[in-house]
């Protein structure tokens, strides 16, 4: 496989990954009848691992995207830094 191959395959995984989180922050939090002493825990719990999911879906779709403009040669958007902001107020 060349490169380009892997990368492509990698970007495929990629998508399958995303929505795979997707299922995951969909999933119900409580199920009806839940015992109350545990059910802020779980609460606690599931909403973590929900906001990690949507995090991590949207890491994931940043990098596929920033790898097919480089797969497809397009220039990424640079960003022009004169200084921080020590070096921007000192005028």
């Amino acid at each position: 496989m060349t490169e380009k191959e892997l990368k492509s395959s990698i970007i495929q995984a990629g998508y399958k990954a995303v929505h795979e989180l997707i299922r995951v922050a969909e999933e119900e939090i409580i199920a009806d009848g839940a015992e109350d002493e545990l059910a802020a825990d779980r609460l606690k719990n599931a909403a973590a691992t929900k906001k990690l999911a949507i995090f991590d879906a949207f890491e994931i779709l940043s990098r596929i995207e920033a790898e097919k403009n480089i797969m497809d040669d397009k220039p990424t958007e640079s960003k022009k830094s004169f200084g921080g902001f020590a070096e921007k107020r000192s005028k």
